[in-house]
């Protein structure tokens, strides 16, 4: 659901569209409607409908959504936390299958995003057992940590870490795992419910139910489902986007609407992950094939008219040396300072004849070159709402990139593979020695010093570090 400026502010999903949608508006509901629900209802001015082939399919189409576009009447899904994942890594001496919420680029393989958490660990306890798969924690354990496996003496591991198999016949399990997860389960789904059969036919109704649930949730995991990395659809950006660039184009005293608009923003935290935007917008709505995300590399201190002017220099030189085609008007995030440094960048290049604009948020005015007085239109007028459009949404992409950055930097890291580590434990590492690297320098004696490690956990953190870097592998 879309407000009249084109903002997403309400997702939602139905196997009866009709149905759902049509409460909104039934008059004998009126009465029982919130204050919430009353100003939803209130700002609906469009709809758009995406059709998927199952309901795991709706959830992570809704979610994906969500998080995307932040709807302000949505209350779920608008946190930071993903589907969960199954995670292997295929490298490591003894493989072991493992949970996350995150797909990191470490050279493991992931299975998932699975709708149900339940479905998905029990699941993964039923592969275990099956396969006779380690479900310990140790990325190498030995003789001494299989004295005290549960799983070793309750035979549902085969214990390489003993060698009562040899590794090559382990991975070949973890192999056989592997394809199961992808879907080929018709020979195991086929013996649970035999054996399903015979537990009802022998009234042992229980064990009958237990194995009609490993049957739900195995099809529950296995189910396929398409992978939503993008808006299955370019979003439109306004009723009617021909009269608003029309009006735009009067507006600004061009020589005819402005058919591609494209806009800048700056993003960072106290001077760190400095990134910048552009976004595109063909005939009124979102171009999102031609988006663009930037990463300082000249400005080294907190500085966002060196970054504005960095990101227009690298845009439009790039433009140039491609021979494409220049855009019909630019619009700046920002007052004058901001469509200063842009302005002087574009006549370096000899770009002063491409229009650009600023628009400063707290009256929504427009700053042009040489213009003293800002344009203010009114608040209503549908030139000023697309511009809005547009510095929103550069607003929302560079603001995307930048906590993109932030996460990976606090997830992608070495330290999360290492058996046992949380999350305090891992932010004290790198609040005592600044990265990884200069951990690996430190000696057992410094790690020791961290709260949470004693001598075991350092030794075995060293030792770690040390597998690792003889491995080749970095953060």
């Amino acid at each position: 659901m879309r407000d009249r400026f084109g903002t997403v502010i309400y997702v939602g999903k139905a196997r009866a569209l009709r149905k759902r949608v049509s409460q909104y508006f039934h008059p004998s509901r009126r009465q029982g409607w919130d204050l919430k629900l009353a100003a939803l209802i209130e700002a609906i001015e469009d709809f758009d409908v995406h059709v998927v082939k199952s309901e795991p399919e709706a959830l992570l189409l809704e979610g994906k959504l969500i998080k995307e576009f932040k709807p302000r009447y949505n209350v779920s899904f608008r946190d930071d936390k993903n589907f969960l994942l199954i995670k292997v890594n295929l490298n490591d001496p003894i493989p072991r299958f493992t949970f996350a919420r995150l797909r990191q680029q470490d050279g493991a393989k992931y299975f998932g995003p699975f709708v149900s958490g339940g479905a998905c660990r029990r699941t993964v306890t039923m592969l275990r057992k099956k396969f006779n798969l380690r479900g310990c924690r140790p990325l190498n354990p030995t003789e001494r940590d299989y004295k005290h496996c549960l799983y070793g003496h309750l035979q549902h591991c085969s214990a390489p870490c003993v060698g009562k198999v040899t590794l090559d016949e382990y991975r070949q399990k973890v192999n056989e795992a592997c394809h199961y997860l992808e879907g080929r389960t018709g020979e195991w789904e086929k013996e649970l419910n035999a054996k399903m059969q015979n537990a009802a036919e022998a009234l042992d109704y229980e064990k009958a139910a237990r194995y009609r649930d490993m049957i739900s949730d195995l099809r529950e995991t296995t189910r396929k489902s398409r992978k939503f990395t993008r808006m299955p659809v370019k979003l439109p950006g306004a009723i009617d986007p021909g009269r608003d660039l029309a009006a735009l184009g009067k507006a600004l005293g061009l020589d005819s609407p402005p058919k591609r608009i494209e806009g800048f923003d700056i993003s960072n935290i106290s001077g760190t992950f400095m990134v910048a935007s552009m976004v595109s917008f063909l005939g009124g709505k979102p171009d999102r094939a031609q988006y663009r995300r930037f990463r300082m590399k000249s400005v080294v201190a907190q500085d966002d008219f060196a970054c504005m002017a960095e990101t227009v220099r690298r845009r439009y030189t790039r433009l140039q040396s491609e021979a494409r085609p220049m855009p019909d008007l630019i619009l700046i995030d920002g007052g004058k300072g901001q469509l200063g440094m842009a302005c002087r960048e574009l006549a370096k290049l000899g770009l002063e004849h491409v229009p650009v604009i600023g628009l400063a948020k707290e009256f929504e005015e427009i700053h042009q070159p040489g213009e003293r007085t800002p344009l203010r239109l009114g608040l209503d007028s549908g030139a000023l709402k697309l511009l809005q459009r547009v510095r929103d949404e550069s607003h929302r992409f560079a603001n995307t990139y930048n906590a993109e950055l932030r996460l990976k930097k606090i997830s992608e890291s070495i330290l999360d593979e290492f058996p046992g580590i949380g999350s305090s434990r891992k932010a004290a590492l790198l609040k005592k020695f600044g990265s990884v690297q200069r951990l690996r320098k430190a000696s057992i004696e410094d790690i020791q010093q961290v709260p949470g490690f004693g001598k075991k956990s350092a030794e075995a953190l060293k030792a770690f570090l040390e597998t690792r870097t003889k491995s080749g592998k970095s953060v």
